[in-house]
């Protein structure tokens, strides 16, 4: 059965590229987490590889309006870059606040979500690398399956994390705080869920 989808490799180029660099952020996230309050070698690589997605997320968007024919849907393509670059936009804006609000000390669990943040953007980088060469849904279905367990996971630690600040011993004012940055993580984790989503989308749309 032949193929008749176009394949633009340049596309592929810059959603590789995109998933690539939010691993980075992930893996520089889990590096600021641990060697916190030491942060700032950390915090700079953060900011560095933010953007440089917002340079390869330009160039995919000016490359879509220009092209004639796309690998797949424009609106999926669109999707999908928003979606890889809301990944690093929100380990981004996560580790700006750690001195923006004068965080003393890092929690165990956000070190834990750290973690989860990695493991959900190795697996993701996997299944975007995949889609340059199959349509196939049963090729991605491993790593699509393992992204919603990675995103079951955060959600148990996020669960855990808030029931622990709202137990009452923790002072109010840290409670805010500590809610922002642990909604944060488990919005970048969202990100990685939701970007799998919309590669099995393209999948069933052009399988």
């Amino acid at each position: 059965m032949f193929n008749l989808l176009p394949r633009d490799t340049v596309f592929f180029d810059l959603f590789e590229g995109m998933a690539l660099l939010a691993i980075k952020s992930a893996e520089h996230l889990l590096e600021f987490a641990k060697s916190y309050p030491a942060y700032e070698i950390a915090l700079q690589k953060i900011r560095d590889e933010e953007h440089a997605a917002d340079q390869l997320a330009h160039k995919a968007l000016d490359r879509l309006d220009t092209t004639f024919i796309t690998p797949f849907d424009r609106e999926d393509i669109h999707a999908l870059i928003g979606n890889l670059d809301d990944i690093i936009d929100d380990v981004d804006a996560l580790a700006k606040r750690f001195p923006l609000f004068h965080i003393h000390a890092m929690d165990p669990q956000f070190l834990k979500q750290a973690h989860v943040l990695v493991e959900a953007t190795n697996v993701l980088s996997v299944a975007v690398h995949k889609l340059r060469k199959s349509r196939k849904l049963s090729d991605l279905s491993a790593s699509l399956i393992e992204l919603h367990h990675q995103e079951s996971i955060a959600d148990d630690n996020h669960h855990a994390a808030l029931s622990r600040l709202f137990d009452g011993s923790t002072a109010p004012l840290e409670v805010i705080k500590w809610k922002e940055l642990f909604d944060l993580v488990e919005d970048a984790i969202d990100n990685c869920e939701d970007a799998g989503n919309t590669l099995e989308r393209i999948l069933l749309k052009n399988g």
